[in-house]
């Protein structure tokens, strides 16, 4: 009897099942679909239920090996998808299809030709968010019986031929020989252009300088002009107000002719009028001999 109730308390105890996080078991009864089992503790009747399959919930990445496709243009090249799907519903994963992941593989692949094929090549290289969209929206929808619920398709590599990629490398570097020229020639202008505005900065700043220039001594030389013609009014004006008579004026023309006669000059031009300054001498040696008697 003990042995009996041992018995029955093993098969009991066999039953209890803890399924961990992020996980589900598929339940089968007698060979049938019975239900799923969440996280936590759950029981299973021995004997009649069996764990069918175990189910990640987990996010999984499956990196694909790359495939031949041909573009439009007729160009082979290899392209490797990396794809990122989730299991949403674990019945339909376990009973919807058998090999699941070589499905999505195998649909990855013709779903990367037909999207390929509608692309010329330079089209295909520059694209890559088209391609990852588009082959997104497919999967989804094709999976979608198969309880997976794809969340993203990214293109790993894009690999030409190798002729088209030393093709496309030297329309690279001639591409950028083409912009250093450009470059360069803008920055040579531009140089010149500084140089010229400079140059011609300078020029007027000289031409300006040498006009103030000008214009400062032309005024100094009118302000000279002014000042001896004010002297020499002023000098008049006095001469008149002094009331000084031919006697004097003609003293002073004695003087200045002494003057002259003292120089260097070889030749000495008198005046016209000499004898009436000789009278003139006469009559003041006259007065002075009349003031000694």
């Amino acid at each position: 009897m003990e042995i009996f109730i041992l018995i029955v308390l093993i098969i009991i105890i066999s039953g209890v099942r803890i399924v961990p996080q992020a996980k589900t078991y598929v339940i089968e009864r007698f060979g049938a679909y019975d239900r799923t089992l969440q996280t936590g503790l759950n029981y299973v009747i021995p004997i009649f239920d069996r764990i069918s399959n175990i189910v990640t919930l987990k996010e999984i990445v499956k990196d694909f090996a790359p495939q031949p496709v041909i573009t439009k243009d007729n160009v082979t090249m290899q392209i490797d998808t990396v794809v990122y799907f989730q299991i949403t519903d674990p019945k339909l994963y376990t009973y919807g299809i058998d090999e699941p992941i070589g499905a999505i593989e195998n649909l990855t692949a013709t779903t990367l030709r037909n999207i390929i094929g509608d692309l010329e090549l330079d089209e295909t290289l520059i694209s890559r968010d088209l391609i990852n969209s588009r082959m997104r929206t497919i999967l989804d929808e094709a999976t979608d019986p198969w309880g997976i619920k794809v969340n993203r398709v990214e293109v790993k590599n894009i690999l030409p031929p190798a002729n088209i990629q030393e093709a496309m490398e030297k329309q690279m570097r001639a591409e950028r020989g083409r912009r250093e020229a450009i470059l360069t020639a803008e920055g040579e202008k531009r140089s010149a252009i500084l140089i010229a505005e400079g140059e011609k900065e300078s020029a007027i700043l000289r031409a300006e300088a040498k006009k103030e220039s000008q214009i400062r001594e032309a005024q100094g030389e009118a302000e000279a002009i002014i000042s001896v013609q004010k002297a020499t009014a002023e000098g008049i004006k006095l001469i008149k107000e002094a009331n000084i008579d031919k006697a004097v004026l003609t003293l002073r023309s004695l003087e200045t002719f002494e003057k002259v006669a003292n120089g260097q000059a070889t030749k000495i031009i008198i005046p016209s009028d000499i004898q009436n300054m000789a009278g003139l001498l006469t009559s003041a040696a006259e007065l002075l001999e009349k003031g000694n008697k």
